[in-house]
């Protein structure tokens, strides 16, 4: 394949690959989002050695449609992170006491009372 056909190539698949990060993004579907992930990464990888010439439009709309797949990620994760703080999960990140030991903040509330 010469140049200019490869990083058409990658080009479609970088769009593939956003396409369905962004389906997998909606229907809450994990195993397509970290498959699209790896595609896209790999596809990024693939034009970083070859730069696409002349295709500044196509980069373009390929950089806005990974712009709106990180924005509803972002959504997502504040979804998970409220769901997770309303069920009474205690933050991931550890805090550290006076000595140095960690420990994980208990911030846990009841969801009802018998």
């Amino acid at each position: 394949m010469t140049a200019p056909a490869t990083t058409d190539a990658a080009l479609d698949r970088l769009a593939a690959a956003l396409a369905d990060e962004r389906r997998a993004l909606l229907d809450h579907d994990v195993e397509l989002l970290m498959r699209s992930t790896a595609e896209k990464l790999a596809a990024l990888r693939e034009l970083e050695e070859a730069l696409p010439q002349g295709q500044a439009e196509r980069l373009a709309e390929l950089a806005e449609a990974n712009r709106r797949n990180g924005a509803l990620l972002a959504r997502r994760r504040r979804e998970v992170n409220w769901a997770l703080r309303h069920l009474g999960r205690a933050e991931s990140a550890p805090a550290y006491d006076a000595h140095g030991q960690a420990q994980q903040l208990r911030a846990s509330r009841d969801l009802a009372v018998a």
